[in-house]
């Protein structure tokens, strides 16, 4: 009875993400400290911790506690139990597809697509390509606000930081490079099928899928214990997924050169938004999240801004080698004015905007509610905040150390301490024009 107890209140805890470090190695073998608490449990993993979306670490291989050499020895009763099991996930799986395809269905009656084409001509279930919508950037850069802009469309499935298992790492070369890439493009063809560790990762953090709250419906449908949902279950999300005319994806932890894998990818056709936003105001807004600290991607503004000149010099290049397929807003710009903004973006990826969408932005960007993650902000004076909470000296240090950066991507140098609070950081306050 004891043992019992005690395994329940192990369970009751397993949504919460970890505090475990980043892998030493990528690729390989991952090394965990072993002064962490882990526990595996019926092929999940269960981690001590709290609540921290973005500091996380890579999940472990699964030890399997029952080999398939054992399972013909398992008792006849425990067989048939399992293959009934299976039948039922099956039957569910039948109705969920059945139920998605006749909601999408009346929420997208009457909509009319930007070019006028019938909605069936991008759905990949019947032959068709969907929109591929990619936007990339960094921690604490608006994104997180876009990319809700852009899951509010009904059309929409949301794959929401899909490297989120890296860590507080940046993805710019070598076999991390070669994985992301790789776990990008199985994601935009909706293949599931050999994504056991992102998919065991976001059993453990829930965030991975409760942001595609079309696919969260589902996890949640048979009650709190989503991670024995069928929602994890590659047979489910290789048919859900293909249902959604609208393919959203973004990431904070891909730099932008490596896009280009994706995009001369004819299967995929996806276009790429960067967003960029000023450096100041990056690293104020990241200082008050706790998996920031201690991680040199993320606190040090040499690396913040060397990836910004990066990523500068990769779409003009990209942008002249594939023309079309890029666009550039600096997070600033769009949010003085996120309607026409965002009208922008959708005719940009090839979609109109829905009803919904507007009314998202209407409830979303005119009152500052929640905290440093929420996305109900005064879209106004959100970008600027780093003028109130940046000391004179901490302005001089990001300057400093960002100096071409803020050149390259229109943003004025502060030189008078008098100023800090009503200073405008941003050339010609409109979109930043990004000549190919």
């Amino acid at each position: 009875m004891v043992t019992f107890l005690l395994t329940s209140r192990v369970l009751d805890k397993i949504a919460l993400p970890s505090h475990l470090p980043a892998p030493k190695i990528f690729g390989g073998e991952i090394n965990l400290v072993e002064t962490q608490e882990l526990k595996i449990l019926e092929n999940e993993v269960l981690v001590s911790g709290g609540r921290n979306i973005h500091h996380i670490s890579p999940t472990p291989h699964l030890r399997t506690l029952v080999q398939p050499h054992q399972l013909s020895a398992r008792p006849r009763s425990i067989q048939a139990s399992q293959t009934e099991g299976l039948r039922s996930s099956s039957s569910k799986i039948e109705a969920a597809i059945s139920s998605e395809r006749q909601l999408l269905s009346q929420d997208l009656a009457g909509y009319q697509t930007s070019t006028g084409e019938e909605l069936d001509a991008f759905l990949m279930e019947k032959g068709g390509n969907p929109v591929r919508a990619m936007v990339a950037t960094t921690w604490r850069s608006g994104s997180t606000f876009l990319g809700d802009i852009m899951s509010a469309h009904p059309a929409t499935y949301y794959h929401y930081e899909p490297l989120l298992h890296y860590d507080i790492t940046q993805a710019r070369s070598g076999a991390r490079a070669e994985d992301a890439v790789r776990t990008l493009k199985d994601l935009m063809h909706c293949n599931y099928t050999s994504l056991d560790t992102y998919l065991q990762y976001g059993k453990s953090h829930q965030w991975l899928f409760n942001h595609n709250k079309r696919l969260w419906s589902h996890c949640t449908a048979g009650g709190s214990n989503f991670r024995k949902s069928y929602c994890w279950k590659p047979d489910f999300l290789n048919r859900f997924c293909p249902l959604f005319p609208f393919q959203s994806i973004k990431t904070v932890r891909l730099r932008l050169n490596l896009t280009k894998s994706l995009v001369e990818d004819s299967s995929l056709n996806v276009k790429v938004l960067l967003l960029v936003r000023d450096p100041r105001g990056t690293i104020q807004s990241r200082k008050h999240r706790d998996w920031c600290p201690g991680n040199p991607d993320c606190e040090d503004p040499a690396r913040l801004c060397a990836d910004l000149v990066s990523d500068y010099h990769s779409v003009k290049r990209l942008a002249k080698e594939f023309p079309g397929r890029y666009k550039v807003f600096r997070y600033e710009d769009f949010s003085m004015n996120p309607t026409n903004n965002t009208i922008d973006v959708f005719k940009f990826f090839g979609f109109s905007v829905h009803q919904k969408v507007l009314d998202f932005l209407d409830s979303h960007t005119k009152s500052n509610k929640g905290g440093v993650s929420s996305t109900f902000r005064d879209s106004k004076t959100a970008p600027f905040k780093w003028r109130e909470k940046l000391s004179m000296a901490e302005v001089v240090n990001i300057q400093v150390k960002c100096e071409e950066a803020m050149k390259l991507w229109g943003y004025k140098i502060l030189t008078d301490a008098d100023e800090l609070q009503t200073f405008d950081p941003v050339l010609n306050l409109e979109h930043y024009a990004l000549e190919p």
